[in-house]
């Protein structure tokens, strides 16, 4: 009962953050397209690119997670959403007053989605990928001394090698 009421919790969490986060992040776009967009532009213009900037890296975790699982090549879909990711957040800082707060303030959206979206996808470890902790080692076994074989002669002089002596 207590791991529902956690798990919900936190997919509450994660849906208020990432609206909140998604509409910052979006305007933010938006807005920057919409000032360097040629006069006349429709607004529907810069939504669309709001989308498609901030839903690329999206799609591109997931493309990266299901190739992981299928011991595939990530490198496209890492680059799609590095180039993604670097496209928000240029627009967040874009839209900042030039000022470190002001450019930390405005990068926390795209920051925040980018973070969010990573902890949804990564998923939970399963037993299988935890690491095992090893038992203690068991005890050496005991060192077992050799029997001192003394050799021994027979009448004739010639020595007889092998014989146990105890």
């Amino acid at each position: 009962m207590k791991d529902r009421i956690e798990s919900l919790a936190l997919a509450v969490i994660l849906t208020v953050v990432a609206v909140a986060a998604g509409w910052a992040s979006f305007t933010h776009v938006h807005d920057w397209t919409m000032r360097h967009a040629p006069a006349g532009t429709p607004d529907a213009f810069g939504w669309v690119n709001a989308v498609i900037s901030e839903l690329v890296p999206v799609a591109a975790l997931l493309t990266i997670k299901r190739r992981r699982t299928a011991g595939a090549s990530i490198g496209y879909p890492l680059f799609l959403l590095i180039a993604a990711g670097t496209l928000s957040l240029s627009a967040q800082l874009a839209v900042a007053q030039p000022s470190p707060s002001g450019w930390l303030l405005s990068a926390v959206p795209a920051l925040a989605f980018m973070a969010l979206v990573k902890l949804v996808f990564a998923g939970t470890p399963t037993a299988a990928s935890t690491p095992v902790v090893p038992e203690a080692m068991p005890e050496p076994a005991p060192i077992i001394e050799p029997i001192p074989v003394r050799p021994t002669t027979r009448t004739n002089g010639v020595p007889i090698i092998g014989q146990v002596t105890r």
